[in-house]
């Protein structure tokens, strides 16, 4: 489990394709910290640590991963958001997070605010995948606020904290992004349904 709030970034060092998998190299401030058997978000994807040298740690996603995240996009020099897994008793500043991405989405607009950047992304309403105005969802990992949602778009606000510390900075129209939706939105839907 994961709160959308972004502890590092790191930065893809290496990447080698073996069969069906691709095998990261990432190179982060908490690497140090870190252990083998760890979960790690990227993204908002759940890896496992695999392996650490020094400053570099490895990590493996299957194909099945690829085929439904922007994970697959990964080049040699690219930023990804990192999370480690929540602990107990910790105060949950983002909100729910499980780390198994939903859907990607694109960027279909960036607009500079004065200080604050609005970013709109477009996404297949599918059932279970729900936004709601003023609710959670998490994009690259990050945990965000929705709103102006409609059938096909959403838009999101970031503060000049969240847009620094995150690879938000690094997004350029038609850019994919991952995303997770809410836990509560998606089992609420999953009740509805069996009502019906």
């Amino acid at each position: 489990m994961f709160t959308g709030i972004i502890e590092s970034i790191g930065i893809v060092k290496d990447i080698i394709r073996d069969k069906s998998n691709i095998h990261f190299y990432i190179e982060s401030s908490i690497t140090a910290s870190c252990k083998i058997d760890e979960s790690i978000a990227h993204n908002g994807v759940c890896l496992t640590i695999v392996d650490i040298q020094e400053n570099i740690y490895k990590v493996t996603a299957v194909d099945e991963t690829l085929q439904k995240t922007n994970l697959k996009y990964l080049q040699i020099g690219h930023q990804v958001n990192l999370e480690r897994a929540m602990q107990i008793g910790a105060r949950l500043d983002g909100h729910i997070v499980q780390g198994h991405v939903d859907d990607v989405s694109t960027c279909i607009a960036i607009q500079e605010k004065q200080g604050s950047w609005i970013f709109t992304f477009s996404y297949t309403e599918k059932p279970q995948q729900i936004i709601v105005e003023k609710g959670s969802i998490c994009v690259n990992g990050t945990s965000l606020t929705a709103f102006e949602v409609t059938d096909n778009s959403f838009k999101v606000a970031i503060i000049p904290y969240t847009y620094e510390h995150t690879n938000l900075n690094q997004l350029q129209v038609n850019d994919i992004v991952n995303l997770e939706f809410d836990i509560l939105g998606k089992y609420l839907a999953k009740m509805m349904k069996f009502k019906h």
